[in-house]
């Protein structure tokens, strides 16, 4: 795998560049300023208001990746069910030491937790995402969504800016290093079993895709005063394969669309929340959902998640592999598309759903 130590293998003009976000207040500073302020440029409208309140509601699926390796087909039922009806699940006994868990949410806190000017230090440039800000911000008169976030490539190794990655707390780049490779063997393992529910041999996911990108946004949630009249990250999909979230194990924030309501995703002490991507979506012929996410804020008590983005490098062509499309789905409901104009296409636009995907629809 490398260590962040070897990074000078290619200049930084090799790095791609993703996409240009407009400088926005930073939320987290805005509230230590005075917390009974909410901007009317975050405050949403009526209608997006409505949408907050989510109803009781029964428990997205849990699937144990211990028993799914061990060759449990019962496992492997509910991961294909899981993909299939809800598109998000939560894992346990995935194999990350708690230790490791433990210490990442340590540093980003800390790091969260520095003077402005410290963390202004690592702010995104004019026309990338690598770095501390915010993404998707396209417009000025554009609703803003309360959070902060620091965005990090971490694979391959060479597309990393270090210069954007935190030396203060002492050990986050270490931290982040050992986080990051337990998220990546998690995400393969996964990979590889949901290869075996889409009736492929379990390597055939990692070969379709070759090597990978994964990046890592952590987003940090200040508490909010109006919270049912602002949102946290706005509603959308991922551009992902799949996405494996770590989130706090005390604070309820995230919510998925399911069957019309809104669903919150409510934590499992250690576990790791995966979501479908859109490139799986596509690669299903849409059997396997991407699905509609936001994430709400709350008054009491800030709150810090870390997804890790596993997705396909620019170059990769994707399309609905030939024996997805069936008697159930007997055309294609995606064309093909190269992945980083599709990616590029989602990131230049403000999160509004899944309106991204039109670009790919047949």
């Amino acid at each position: 795998m490398g260590s962040y130590m070897d990074e000078n293998i290619i200049g930084e003009d090799d790095i791609p560049t993703y996409a240009a976000s407009l400088l926005v207040p930073n939320v987290q500073e805005m509230v230590r300023k005075n917390p009974l302020e909410v901007p009317q440029r975050y405050i949403r409208t009526q209608e997006d208001v409505a949408k907050i309140n989510c109803i009781l509601s029964p428990e997205i699926p849990t699937i144990d990746l211990s028993s799914l390796l061990g060759g449990c087909r019962d496992e492997l039922e509910k991961l294909h069910e899981a993909c299939q009806d809800w598109g998000f699940f939560q894992v346990v006994n995935h194999g990350m030491p708690r230790q490791v868990m433990r210490a990442m949410n340590e540093v980003t806190a800390q790091f969260f937790d520095l003077p402005l000017e410290e963390k202004n230090k690592l702010s995104m440039p004019s026309d990338d995402i690598q770095g501390y800000g915010h993404a998707y911000v396209v417009s000025e008169d554009q609703k803003l969504d309360w959070s902060d976030a620091l965005i990090l490539i971490i694979y391959p190794n060479h597309f990393r800016r270090l210069k954007y990655w935190p030396t203060s707390p002492e050990h986050f780049r270490e931290t982040l290093e050992s986080y990051s490779s337990e998220i990546r063997r998690i995400g393969d393992e996964l990979m590889g079993s949901v290869a075996l529910t889409m009736g492929l041999d379990k390597d055939a996911m990692l070969k379709l895709h070759g090597d990978l990108l994964q990046a890592l946004r952590v987003n940090y949630y200040p508490t909010c005063q109006k919270p049912d009249e602002v949102v946290g990250v706005s509603p959308h999909s991922d551009t992902s394969i799949i996405t494996i979230l770590l989130q706090s194990d005390e604070t309820e924030g995230l919510q998925i669309q399911h069957d019309g309501m809104w669903i919150p995703v409510k934590p499992i002490p250690d576990a790791l929340v995966v979501n479908v991507g859109d490139v799986l979506e596509i690669w299903t012929n849409g059997k396997y959902k991407s699905i509609e996410h936001r994430v709400v804020t709350n008054e009491k008590k800030p709150r810090i998640s870390l997804a890790s983005f596993i997705a396909p490098l620019d170059d990769m062509e994707i399309e609905p592999l030939d024996h997805m499309v069936d008697q159930e789905r007997p055309c294609k409901m995606y064309k093909k598309v190269k992945y980083g104009e599709y990616l590029r296409h989602s990131m230049n636009r403000k999160m509004e759903g899944k309106a991204h995907t039109q670009m790919a629809k047949a």
